[in-house]
Formats: C-alpha cells, sequence, structure tokens
C-alpha cells in the first residue's frame, strides 16, 4: 500500500476539504436506518460477517449452505486487510471522531481505532475484494454486488471512523489484492469450487435468510445526494 498509493490530503488541502464535507454528512444521516446498517457493516467476525452479500448474491451465505464460499471469504478478509498496513503504519492519519469529536458507530473500539492509522480503509479495502470476487461467482449479479461493495466501504463514513479518501485508497488496496490473487493457483482453485457452490445453490432457488428489503431500505439514503 506505501508503494501503491499516495499520500491522504493534507489539511487545508482542496482533498481534505472533500473529505470533511463527506463526513459531515455522514453525521447528519447517522441516526437514519443507514446508520444502522453502518453499524452492521462494522462486523468483520464470522459467521455474521459472511452473510453481507447475501442480498446482493442473491443466496444466503453461511458455512452450512456455502462452505467453500464462505471459506474463501475468510481467507481474503486477511489478504486485503492486512495489504492496507504499511500505509496506515507510515502515515498514522487522525481518524475523523479524533478531529470532530462526534461518536462512532463502535464505541468498545475507540482506544483501538485511536492507535490504528485511518488511511487507507482496511474494511473498504476488504468489502470491494469481496465485491470483486462475488462478481466473478456470479457475473449476471455484478452490478448488485458491486453496489454493496461500494456501499460497505462508505459505511466507514456513517461511522465516524473513516475519511472518504480512505475509503477510495482502500478500494484501489482491495483491487489490488484481487488482481493479485489471481496469480495464485490456489486462490484459483477455491474460486472455481464456490463458482459450482454457488450454482448449485441458486438452482434450488434457496433465499438469502438477511433482511434484503430493510437493507435496500438503508441503502437508499446516498451520503452523495442526501442533503
Amino acid at each position: 500500500s506505501l508503494a501503491i498509493l499516495p499520500p491522504p490530503p493534507a489539511a487545508g488541502s482542496a482533498g481534505f476539504e472533500l473529505d470533511n464535507e463527506v463526513s459531515l454528512r455522514g453525521i447528519r444521516l447517522r441516526d437514519t436506518l443507514r446508520g444502522v446498517l453502518a453499524g452492521e457493516d462494522a462486523n468483520l467476525m464470522f459467521p455474521q460477517a459472511a452473510d453481507t452479500f447475501s442480498c446482493a448474491l442473491g443466496v444466503p451465505i453461511s458455512e452450512k449452505d456455502t462452505p467453500h464460499l464462505y471459506l474463501l471469504l475468510r481467507r481474503t478478509l486477511s489478504d486485503a486487510g492486512f495489504s492496507t498496513y504499511y500505509a496506515k503504519s507510515h502515515y498514522q492519519r487522525q481518524r475523523p471522531f479524533v478531529v470532530n469529536d462526534q461518536p462512532i458507530c463502535t464505541p468498545k473500539n475507540r482506544e483501538y481505532l485511536l492507535t490504528n492509522g485511518s488511511y487507507p480503509s482496511g474494511h473498504t479495502a476488504i468489502g470491494w475484494a469481496w465485491a470483486l470476487i462475488l462478481s466473478e461467482v456470479a457475473p449476471d449479479r455484478a452490478d448488485a454486488i458491486l453496489l454493496r461493495g461500494r456501499t460497505y466501504g462508505e459505511s466507514r463514513i456513517f461511522c465516524n471512523v473513516h475519511w472518504y479518501s480512505d475509503v477510495v485508497a482502500g478500494r484501489i488496496m482491495g483491487a489490488a489484492t484481487v488482481a493479485r490473487l489471481h496469480a495464485d493457483s490456489g486462490f484459483r482453485a477455491d474460486l472455481e469450487k464456490a463458482k459450482s457452490e454457488f450454482a448449485a445453490l441458486r438452482s434450488k432457488g434457496v433465499k438469502p435468510t438477511r433482511d434484503c428489503q430493510a437493507e435496500a431500505d438503508a441503502l437508499s439514503y446516498d451520503i452523495f445526494r442526501k442533503p
């Protein structure tokens, strides 16, 4: 990440002004359904995290229903998350809640986040990597999957723990991770297993157990369109 990414926007720059404006919009929408979903998206623990993309994929994602896909997501979480660490450690950028003194959606993580650099967003790198991988598993669902991947990263803005530029940089690292994984024969083999598993489950008409209407309602709050 340190070799790939530019430095984060400096205070007083146009980039930082954009970061601050987007952050303020997220704060104003904090008490909406979108803020609730952002809190749920903060959870990277399995099995809960595996279900994040089930509505976009159109089938449940669990150790029981899709064991190969479940394991693939667990493995790539580490790959994408760790891809951000060199830049995080080098820049040690302060997180939004330190600057604006506003609440975050995971107060129990506050102390850890104070010492963990904001740039780039590890959650975003993970979510975008998952979105790219799942788009290969179900290419006909790519639009919904990629939209969910974008909004997953933006949840970090609603949670007041990342700036917009952190999220953009996180997407770059998520994409870089997936590109590198494609050179790995083990990853490619796991991906093919996940594709076959998904096709078999979809043919049975199995639907997600997640409340997809509630998710859609929450995602109707767009940080770039709402006042």
